[in-house]
């Protein structure tokens, strides 16, 4: 052609590419396998995973059942139900070999119960775990040879649900993924395990990991592990993604799965702490020592932990894709083929690249090779660059066009190597700074919501809509700082602009290469997105060398926006997945808007390296042009999602409410808290004192109200008792108190003597030539669960671990134990000198108004959830939660109607005091 194309008619020829790859990248990120009803295929009488089979054992759980918190009646129905599912399970085993005389395969089943304590650290925190005769329910499916059970793949999921939730995705779900796996492998003809599969139904995962802990320390069969698979979920649509491995070997199994949904980067970031969860792979890895993988549906965590995590709202084809990577994977482990004989090493970390590419196949290669493709990767751009001609003048250009070949002659083609060297220096710097300005703009708008406008979480409602908030002032700063830095580094004329964008084009894939290599040096799998995004600005600038001229091509664009816009898609996809839910749980003071704003810009940037050589392009003119429409998309965006209500029926805001009964005070209040930085909290919290100042008595208790209808803010910190039940998540609130009127609790001494609960110390034994004291904390707490004890005290040994705190300090203990358990204890030895050897009681903790000293005492902060008082968890019951629960009742009708249902509310009532022992 003998004139350039336009702004327009270059973005015109490329937009099939920049909008086609990232919907088809989009879709295949989300796309599912159909659901299956039938059990056995109609067609080839073959068993299969179905995808109805798997709902119904979650809808039983979560419905049926219902609200399955570990110590409640119900958690005790899940225990039971599941002891059934496992018989069955092995009554089909015996039916398979009854059929097939001489088949090779026999289903155990153990019902563990057992008592234990753990150190278990998160959030930053040191606390402890202690439970008593929890369950677990184990299924082993082997040859029935001794050879066949010396090593075995385990397969996890939980039972029980959280505290506010009914838990039909997390995790029953993978209970009956599992559940139906085990079916379809026990079902099928023929098939004989070579190693031996275990099914790990563990009760207590919520409860911070009790269950697996009691099977990796304490069940008969647990040294035979020798991988883990472990089924959870954070969300309700989805594919199921790997977002942790920690074998090579498990990677190439994983590779089998029909539909791989899995890539290192989440892996890292996961690995990273910034997610604050965590799964019982921790135990795992800490007490058996095996590697494996953490699998996850994570799409729209909007209901994770909160009540309308039900069955009704599991996308289509969920279930079904979690039940096939079960199948699927063990199937492969339980295999001749399996790698389970060569993973008896333990659990290491990830040397393996791996990722899946739109859904049609798992690439996996060493972390040598990866390091050994950067090298080549390096040397070709190198090489590329520096023979690259640079300084052919814009007249020679056009002469050539005309036929003046003779002119070439005259003038040189290529540049001195240490004009090259500067140009791309400059190119990097210019780059940089862009991408800093880009970071910069996004996160002053970020500020701008918040602090200015008071509208954070406007986008929170689409995960995709951050994109649209930020990607304009991002895309915005990154212009400006070409626009006022590029003439200082390569002056603008007609003479250079072709140097000038083929230099930047060469900038941004040094860039990517060298950042790439560092990154993966440091042993980060994730360089594996800038080692592809190299490659294709590599391939781009090949075929523009091969294509010859001084002007760059457009197939270049082509070429080297193929995998940031395929995989930059991906990423952002799996991130807004992941944090922008998230963001409504992360607490208040957490930087949760220039968080969203800094992972949109990243993801940008990556997914459109080139879009500053393609504006360096065109000149000033469309720069400028594109500066001003960019600032007024800016404006508008801001104004419109200033406008933007963050939460609505499927993405609801969570609000923690606690009713407290202080047994030694006697006090009552309610305590209100949220975990997210939107607006309107303290008029909500108004309402809700209004709303119970004007309720003149508590449903049918005959029980009256005087609400102080001025809330009190409460400073959250590790002395605010009322929420140790939550400890440490308790960090994340911020809470106010409404104060009720006092009335002395059926928990407190001296009333029901059945629901008394109390601390105290027996085996009392003080040494005063040591200066030490020995004692043995008893905690009672009939009709409480997930009791929590709150003290501080230099320990110098107890019952809990080998290695408590080598200093004075704050120490957390909490409970969990089956339904009816309602007695646990610590034995302590603890150091007099940092407690005092004579101290006033607090009047107010004063059982005895004669006493006004305590020698040596230890102050213990406790307090526990009353397990007929989680509304609407035990709304079945609820006669028997008390004022508890009918002020609950009323709260949550006030709250539906109020919000329109755009409220999750966790409703708890809870006992508690402070006492000297």
């Amino acid at each position: 052609m003998s004139t350039r194309w336009g702004f327009f008619r270059s973005a015109l020829a490329l937009s099939p590419l920049l909008v086609g790859f990232p919907l088809l990248s989009n879709w295949k990120h989300y796309d599912l396998p159909k659901p299956i009803a039938d059990v056995i295929d109609n067609v080839t009488n073959v068993p299969q995973v179905s995808e109805y089979a798997i709902l119904e054992h979650a809808r039983y759980l979560s419905e049926d059942v219902g609200y399955r918190t570990v110590g409640t009646r119900e958690h005790a129905l899940g225990d039971a139900w599941m002891v059934q599912q496992a018989y069955a399970l092995q009554t089909l085993c015996e039916e398979a070999v009854s059929a097939e005389p001489g088949r090779k395969l026999e289903c155990e089943v153990w019902h563990q119960v057992g008592s234990g304590s753990h150190r278990f650290d998160i959030l930053g925190k040191r606390l402890y775990k202690t439970y008593v005769n929890l369950t677990n329910i184990v299924v082993r499916i082997s040859d029935g040879t001794p050879a066949g059970k010396k090593h075995a793949a385990l397969a996890n999921s939980h039972l029980d649900s959280t505290l506010p939730s009914p838990g039909a995705a997390d995790d029953a779900i993978a209970v009956g993924a599992l559940i139906e796996a085990a079916r379809t492998l026990i079902a099928t003809r023929g098939w004989e395990p070579h190693h031996a599969l275990i099914l790990l139904f563990n009760n207590a995962e919520e409860s911070l990991q009790d269950g697996s802990h009691l099977f990796a320390t304490a069940h008969p069969i647990r040294n035979t592990v020798r991988a883990v698979i472990n089924l959870e979920a954070a969300g309700t649509s989805g594919p199921s993604l790997l977002f942790q491995a920690t074998s090579s070997a498990m990677v190439a199994a994983y590779a089998q799965v029909p539909r791989p949904f899995g890539t290192i980067v989440a892996h890292d970031v996961f690995s990273s702490g910034i997610i604050m969860s965590d799964t019982d792979f921790r135990q795992f890895e800490l007490y058996l020592g095996v590697p494996g993988l953490d699998i996850a549906i994570v799409g729209h965590g909007y209901f994770y932990h909160t009540r309308k995590d039900r069955v009704q709202y599991i996308e289509a084809g969920v279930a079904q894709h979690m039940g096939e990577t079960a199948y699927a994977l063990l199937k492969f482990l339980a295999s001749k083929e399996s790698p389970l004989l060569e993973l008896s090493g333990g659990h290491e970390k990830p040397q393996t690249v791996f990722f899946s590419f739109l859904g049609a196949f798992f690439i996996k290669y060493s972390f040598a090779t990866a390091i050994s493709l950067h090298a080549v990767l390096f040397a070709a751009s190198i090489a590329l660059i520096s023979s690259t001609p640079t300084s052919v003048s814009a007249s020679v250009a056009v002469l050539e066009k005309k036929g003046a070949e003779n002119i070439r002659r005259k003038v040189p083609e290529v540049s001195a190597p240490s004009n090259i060297g500067i140009s791309i220096f400059k190119g990097i710097l210019l780059l940089s700074t862009a991408c800093l300005a880009a970071v910069l703009s996004a996160n002053m708008v970020a500020l701008f919501m918040v602090h200015v406008l008071d509208r954070p979480l406007s986008w929170y409602k689409a995960e995709l809509s951050c994109l649209l908030l930020y990607g304009p002032p991002a895309f915005t700063g990154a212009l400006a700082s070409l626009n006022f830095l590029g003439p200082l580094f390569f002056p603008t004329s007609t003479n250079n602009i072709s140097n000038t964008e083929r230099t930047l084009l060469q900038s941004v894939l040094l860039s990517y290469i060298v950042i790439a290599s560092v990154v993966q040096l440091a042993g980060i799998g994730s360089a594996v997105l800038l080692t592809m995004t190299a490659g294709a600005l590599l391939t781009g600038l090949l075929f523009d060398r091969a294509r010859g001229g001084n002007r760059v091509s457009l197939g270049t664009y082509a070429l080297g926006q193929t995998t940031p816009l395929f995989f930059g898609t991906e990423l952002f996809s799996t991130l807004t997945d992941i944090f922008v839910p998230l963001s409504g749980r992360m607490g208040a003071e957490a930087p949760a808007e220039n968080l969203v704003a800094s992972l949109t810009v990243f993801s940008a940037a990556y997914s459109a390296p080139l879009l500053l050589p393609f504006f360096a392009r065109f000149g000033s003119v469309i720069l400028k042009r594109a500066l001003l429409i960019l600032t007024l998309v800016t404006a508008a965006t801001i104004t419109i999602f200033s406008q933007r209500d963050p939460f609505d029926v499927m993405h609801p805001k969570r609000v923690f409410v606690v009713y407290n009964e202080n047994i030694t005070t006697n006090a009552v209040s309610l305590g209100v808290g949220t975990s997210d930085i939107a607006p309107g909290f303290n008029t909500f919290v108004q309402d809700i004192a209004v709303f119970l100042a004007n309720t003149s008595r508590v449903g049918n208790t005959g029980a009256t109200l005087k609400v102080n209808t001025t809330p009190m803010r409460v400073e959250m910190h590790e002395y605010n008792g009322d929420w140790d039940v939550l400890y440490p998540f308790s960090a994340f609130l911020s809470p106010y108190e409404i104060a009720l009127e006092p009335y002395v609790s059926a928990y407190a001494l001296g009333g029901d003597p059945e629901k008394t609960f109390t601390v105290r110390a027996i085996n009392d034994v003080v040494d005063a030539a040591a200066a030490t004291r020995s004692l043995t904390l008893i905690i009672d707490h009939p009709g409480l669960i997930w009791t929590t004890i709150a003290f501080d005290a230099h320990v110098l040994s107890w019952s809990l671990d080998d290695d408590p705190p080598t200093k004075h300090a704050r120490h957390f203990v909490k409970e969990a134990s089956f339904y009816g358990e309602d007695k646990w204890s610590i034995d302590l030895v603890i150091s007099l000198h940092d407690l005092p050897s004579s101290s006033p009681s607090s009047p107010e903790n004063m059982k005895d108004p004669e006493e006004l000293v305590r020698p040596h005492a230890l102050r213990v902060n406790f307090v526990g959830v009353q397990e007929a008082a989680m509304w609407p968890g035990k709304a079945a019951d609820k006669a028997k939660g008390g004022r508890a629960m009918a002020l609950l009742e009323e709260l949550d009708a006030w709250l539906e109607e109020r919000s329109q249902g755009a409220v999750d509310a966790m409703l708890l009532g809870c006992v508690g005091g402070v006492i000297d022992v």
